[in-house]
């Protein structure tokens, strides 16, 4: 026959209470190692017995890192509940406090601009100047970092410029040297390049310069002396032989 359900209720009988504890706790016991082996889950137990015995279990045998680590669940779950109904019931104390604090605000900046300053007392008055003097500090500070990074900017261009400025001058320098030797050969030789121009522009047929061969013939000498005679008179005397 099988186990018939079992009433959950006190049990009367005092010695039927006591095994069914023993039973149950250490059937307890087991299901607890099981689940933290099979689920690598950290467990804590803890059972105390009608007579005030402790029965425990913790997982790795560290019960106290385990309720430490309830405590701050158990602590940050009571904060989070706490600022939830805090939150729900005070929208009209938040919208108060903010509207108390814009209005701070627009006092200061009104008295900042030197407006609505006849209310203030001496200290308050004195506040506002000490709180006006540190705002120009930091005001001025930035300017003068600002003035300074804008001039090292600009003398680095300054810079950048004039080196390419000295490489401009240095290349004009050597293209006029180079036109300045180039006049004076042609001024140390002006009679070769005249020659030269002459030469090229005269035709070669206008020289007659193959009457100037002499035929191979003695007796021919004295014919090939007339054309010899023609052809220096055609050529300009610096070109025409020497005679000795």
């Amino acid at each position: 026959m099988g186990r018939g359900r079992v009433q959950m209720k006190r049990i009367e009988n005092k010695i039927n209470r006591q095994v069914t504890f023993s039973k149950r706790r250490s059937g307890l016991l087991k299901k607890a190692h099981e689940i933290s082996v099979l689920c690598d889950a950290e467990v804590g137990l803890i059972v105390f017995s009608t007579k005030g015995k402790l029965v425990e279990y913790a997982t790795d045998s560290c019960m106290e890192r385990i309720l430490e680590q309830y405590e701050r669940y158990s602590y940050a779950e009571r904060q989070l509940e706490a600022t939830k109904l805090e939150s729900q019931g005070s929208w009209s104390l938040e919208y108060a406090k903010l509207k108390a604090r814009i209005e701070v605000l627009q006092r200061n900046q009104r008295h900042y601009m030197g407006e609505d300053l006849d209310n203030l007392s001496l200290r308050e008055l004195q506040n506002v100047e000490h709180q006006l003097d540190v705002a120009l500090k930091h005001i001025r500070s930035r300017k003068n970092q600002l003035m300074f990074e804008t001039i090292a900017e600009m003398q680095k261009k300054d810079k950048a410029l004039q080196e390419q400025n000295n490489m401009l001058a240095k290349k004009v320098k050597e293209k006029e040297e180079e036109q300045a030797q180039q006049s004076q050969l042609e001024q140390q030789n002006p009679h070769h390049l005249n020659s030269s121009s002459f030469l090229m522009s005269q035709p070669l047929n206008s020289l007659n310069i193959s009457e100037t061969y002499h035929h191979p013939r003695g007796d021919n000498e004295a014919e090939g002396t007339p054309s010899h005679n023609q052809t220096n008179a055609i050529m300009p005397s610096w070109m025409q032989p020497q005679m000795n």
